[in-house]
């Protein structure tokens, strides 16, 4: 009775950290009643049935198995578990904690808050309560950290077995579901911190039993899948119920996986069952209801006298059902209470918990009910030196049988025959009981594993009893995993409806059912909907669901999956985790990945940051010349502003986005190699602000660009060995900075110019009745005058001529004109060529007229004529570059010029008259 009940699925492959953690060997027990039987001792943990090497799976370097033992002696069992799934509860009201000598390995590795040995309540009290407590969302504060935590875990687990890491993933998540448990427990109920972090408990606890899921199911269909091929030996027709059910098994994927499903849910049930066994109270007894026991007794003496309310007058197990009397209200009260945790031990899939149970509180017969499920197996048929003793229950059939009619039976407790309807399948009596989605859906799989196991049973044609008297429905149910979820939906329970919607519940639903493309279409529906926002870390979970996905190499709707991440990776972006953003972007199709990480760049302004940022990048293996030139290009074109005509009116100002535009440059300064690329973009940048005569935001960008440039560029190509002369591009790129640079010191010529020649020094003057000190000090200002309007002509005839010589630079440029491609084998650029064809327009014309004003204030006018022949030449054809009014306008000032020469007595160019 006390076996070890383990489960039918035993696959030591499945064994998740977590579980290694809390141990297989760890025991539950209650103290010994006086009718246990003394020395008692639990079965020691079966052996490994499988083996497998977990780790490998995906490099496939295991040999696949020819046939699979599963051991199935517990295959109607609750309490059986495979290794992954016997982990004990944190706390378990009164029950103790036994330890065998197989399980001090483990305890070693436990962290002290695990093994209880060490109270950290203190440190836990300064840390959460000061830190965690103060904040507005005290869950988001505390599992922030959950982030970088999954994109580590993953960066180490990248060489080697997915299910390492998934395992690595469902322990930072129970990490972080105790931490918050903590923090729930001293928050102030009904403020809305403690209904924040309630929630965020609730999530984080769903992802870390759906990581589980996830652990379980696709290791075994994944070793399924590898060992498809294999050929498996005919199983031998045998009597024994156990080795019937093992073929199955081995053979079944469906019933397989369908107890992985029933060993998932116990587990989750186990997880929580501490929080029951708090509240329920039961009375060790070692007499059966003894208030009833002492109410007869007083009956029975002659001083009894008054009102006797009917009772049983027989104490036997029967008695309340057959006579159709009641208990005493006390033990009535009792029953009812630990029959409800009786029911919660078998949910929690902790059968011998139960058994135990039930022994100690007087009622060994109710053990022993729970003990007939066992199938039958006789060790001695196929011979044998030695007699070995037989397994499992020969009468099992009757059994059941006995247990379905006790679930049918309406004078039994609801919870009493709820257990007894989960121990026979029998669906219609399990349901009522089962108020949460977790607990339906367990029924539903648990009655499908039954149902299953009894019809192979059945058609095998060696049952020791036929089950007629039970239903046919059941007998002849076909269930498969797609009905159990239409049967959910039909339910009655308003609970479970609306659980049913959960995110996470959807999720595990579409896991169990292997239909990865109904689990897209539905992210996809949660993502279009938008509001409200998906939870981060449901998008944290989503991502890394596509990630695992991947890696198994399963085939999933491409476009959905790159929706996922552009959302996860724009939370990564708001909540400030720029060191992740990198790696997310990297599995995004190429171009999509360059688009989404220049954008993100665009944001980020410090120049440290801004290496880092790109030293990430290259580690995930994006292309950063490629984003570096694309967020310069995003930036540079968001102003669509064509070009303005100019006038000799004052520069225009430095906007906030021309800033941006400024200092965008830095983004290709970084790396040598990108110095061409640099020259071209900050072209582009100055030709538009060049265009809206922002002439000091030009000189800002052209500043950017590092003085080694060209010789850089060169030294690039000449280190690729190219023997070639420059790409056309480059060249041209070159060529272009030379002319914005030839204009802008031009320009600067000219305003300095402007500047000395609007200050000349101002002539002293002297008052009429001045005094003697006075005149004199005014001679002395005079002499200081005269020598300041020497050095001040002096000045201006050096300026004069280097904004001539400027000027000159920039409208008699060599090789075809200022902003003329001298290589035309480059390619097609119609945006730019536009640009510069309307630069000269704008620029020349203007360039001409300062410097005929220059000449003209400095009565140069017969050089003021010679501009006359730099425009009309035919070498340089810039009469080509001003429009009509211009020219107009331009001949006037010549003609003004001409009128000033012969006032001089000179001809109209200048040339003395000849008489």
């Amino acid at each position: 009775m006390c076996d070890e009940l383990l489960s039918p699925v035993v696959r030591d492959t499945e064994v998740t950290r977590a579980a290694r953690r809390r141990s297989t060997n760890k025991k539950v027990f209650f103290p010994s009643s006086p009718c246990e039987v003394s020395g008692a001792s639990t079965t020691p943990a079966r052996p490994q049935l499988l083996n497998r090497t977990p780790g490998s799976l995906l490099k496939h370097s295991f040999t696949p198995l020819i046939k699979r033992h599963p051991d199935v002696s517990a295959i109607l069992s609750t309490g059986g578990k495979s290794p992954r799934y016997s982990q004990t509860p944190a706390r378990l009201g009164n029950l103790s904690t036994n330890l065998d000598d197989s399980d001090w390995t483990n305890t070693l590795y436990l962290s002290p808050q695990q093994s209880g040995l060490v109270d950290s309540s203190f440190t836990e009290d300064v840390t959460m309560s000061a830190v965690m407590l103060k904040e507005d969302d005290p869950g988001e504060a505390a599992s922030f950290s959950m982030f970088p935590e999954f994109l580590q875990s993953y960066l180490r687990h990248s060489s080697s077995a997915i299910f390492d890491l998934i395992e690595e993933y469902e322990t930072i998540c129970e990490e972080q579901v105790g931490m918050l448990k903590k923090i729930v427990t001293r928050a102030t109920p009904g403020q809305q911190k403690f209904s924040q972090t309630a929630s965020m408990l609730w999530l984080l606890q769903q992802e870390m039993v759906t990581w589980r899921l996830l652990t379980s199911l696709y290791r075994d269909r994944i070793q399924s899948a590898l060992e498809d091929d294999v050929m498996i030996d005919a199983a031998a027709p045998s009597e024994s119920e156990k080795v019937i059910v093992e073929n199955l098994f081995q053979r079944d994927s469906l019933v397989r996986q369908s107890q992985i499903v029933v060993d998932w849910l116990e587990t989750i049930a186990k997880d929580e069952i501490g929080d029951f066994s708090d509240n329920i109270e039961f009375y060790a007894k070692s007499v059966y209801w003894e208030n009833t026991l002492h109410t007869l007794k007083q009956r029975r003496t002659p001083s009894h006298a008054g009102f006797s309310r009917p009772l049983v007058t027989e104490l036997d197990p029967d008695a309340p059902v057959r006579q159709k009397l009641p208990l005493a209200d006390l033990d009535r009260e009792d029953d009812i209470r630990m029959l409800k945790y009786l029911f919660t031990l078998i949910r929690a899939g902790m059968t011998e918990e139960a058994q135990r149970l039930c022994k100690r509180c007087g009622q060994a017969w109710r053990a022993a009910t729970l003990e007939g499920w066992k199938l039958y197996h006789d060790p001695n048929i196929s011979g044998g030196v030695e007699l070995q003793p037989v397994e499992g229950n020969p009468h099992r059939c009757v059994w059941k049988t006995c247990c379905w009619r006790m679930a049918e039976d309406e004078q039994f407790n609801r919870y009493e025959r709820a257990i007894y309807a989960a121990l026979s399948g029998n669906l219609k009596q399990l349901l009522p009981v089962c108020d949460s989605w977790e607990d339906t859906v367990w029924a539903y799989f648990r009655v499908l594993v039954d149902t299953l196991v009894e019809q192979e049973i059945c058609s095998s044609g060696t049952a020791l009893h036929q089950l007629e008297e039970l239903p046919r429905e059941y007998l002849e149910a076909n269930w498969t995993l797609e009905r159990v979820f239409e049967e959910l939906k039909a339910t009655e329970k308003k609970r479970v409806l609306e659980e049913t919607k959960e995110h996470y519940h959807v999720i595990q639903k579409f896991v169990i059912l292997g239909d990865l493309d109904g689990l897209m279409e539905e992210f996809s529906d949660w993502l279009s909907h938008g509001k409200p926002a998906l939870p981060s870390h449901l998008l944290r979970f989503m991502t890394h669901l596509i990630l695992f996905f991947r890696s198994l190499g399963m085939q999933i709707k491409e476009e959905i999956s790159v929706d996922i991440l552009k959302t996860y990776i724009q939370v990564l972006v708001n909540k400030k985790h720029t060191d992740l953003i990198a790696f997310y972007v990297s599995h995004l199709p190429a171009d999509m990945a360059i688009a989404q990480y220049s954008e993100f760049l665009e944001c980020v302004t410090e120049t440290d940051q801004r290496k880092h940022c790109l030293e990430l990048a290259k580690e995930a293996g994006l292309d950063v010349a490629a984003v570096t030139k694309t967020v310069v290009e995003n930036i540079r074109k968001r102003d669509a502003d064509d070009f303005s005509h100019h006038d000799l009116a004052l520069d225009s100002g430095t906007s906030e986005e021309d800033l941006r535009k400024i200092d965008v440059i830095d983004w290709l300064v970084f790396d040598p190699s990108q110095r061409a690329e640099a020259l071209k973009q900050s072209n582009a940048i100055m030709r538009k602000f060049l265009g809206s005569k922002k002439h000091e935001a030009a000189k800002e960008v052209f500043a950017k660009i590092p003085e080694d440039s060209m010789r850089e560029i060169y030294k690039q190509w000449e280190a690729q060995g190219m023997d070639i002369p420059l790409p056309a591009e480059d060249q041209n790129a070159i060529r272009e900075h030379l002319c914005i640079r030839a204009y802008l010191e031009a320009h600067e010529a000219f305003n300095e110019w402007f500047k000395h020649m609007n200050s000349p020094p101002q002539k002293p003057t002297l008052s009429s009745q001045a005094k003697f000190t006075e005149t004199v000090a005014h001679e002395m200002k005079e002499k200081e005058y005269e020598l300041d309007c020497r050095n001040w002509k002096g000045r201006l005839e050096a300026l004069t001529d280097d904004v001539r010589d400027r000027i000159y630079n920039v409208l008699l440029f060599v090789d075809g004109g200022w902003m003329v491609d001298v290589r035309e084998d480059a390619e097609a650029d119609p945006e730019r060529s536009h640009q510069m064809t309307l630069l000269r327009r704008l620029c020349l014309p203007m360039m001409a007229f300062l410097l005929h004003s220059v000449l003209h204030s400095t009565e140069q006018h017969q050089e003021c004529l010679r501009l006359a022949d730099i425009v009309s030449s035919e070498q340089q054809k810039l009469y080509q570059v001003f429009s009509k009014e211009e020219l107009r306008k331009f001949l006037r000032k010549l003609r003004e010029s001409s009128l000033l020469l012969l006032d001089k007595d000179l001809d109209p160019l200048g040339y003395e008259i000849q008489s």
